[in-house]
């Protein structure tokens, strides 16, 4: 079974999130802010990251670059899922690491299809 971390300051999010991905199989841990997500992943790299960007304490992008100096922290496949669209925000999740970008709202069909583009489904 996968392991999924889901990164958000949302709680209704989070639950959104763990309800579809359970339904895909996959285990899943939970973080309110990029802080708590780092601790996390420290004590167990998961294979996923969904991770949004605007949070309090740590934001997503300062997540994603400390995750990626972490040791083990090249492995995990991270998508970032968040409101922010335009291209200088892409780029700079893109060019710190994220393996992809879906927006908010999202749906059960948006996480599927971009989870299986990036091949874990």
């Amino acid at each position: 079974m996968k392991f999924c971390l889901i990164v958000d300051d949302s709680r209704v999010v989070r639950k959104v999130a763990r309800r579809i991905l359970e339904d895909l199989d996959f285990e899943i841990e939970e973080a309110a802010d990029g802080k708590l997500a780092l601790e996390a992943c420290l004590r167990r790299m998961p294979d996923v990251v969904l991770l949004d960007w605007n949070m309090p304490v740590m934001n997503g992008l300062e997540f994603l670059i400390e995750l990626r100096q972490a040791q083990g922290g090249e492995t995990p496949i991270v998508v970032f899922c968040t409101t922010e669209n335009d291209i200088a925000h892409i780029q700079a999740a893109i060019g710190a690491g994220a393996n992809e970008y879906i927006m908010k709202p999202f749906d059960s069909d948006i996480i599927h299809a971009k989870f299986a583009q990036v091949g874990l489904l």
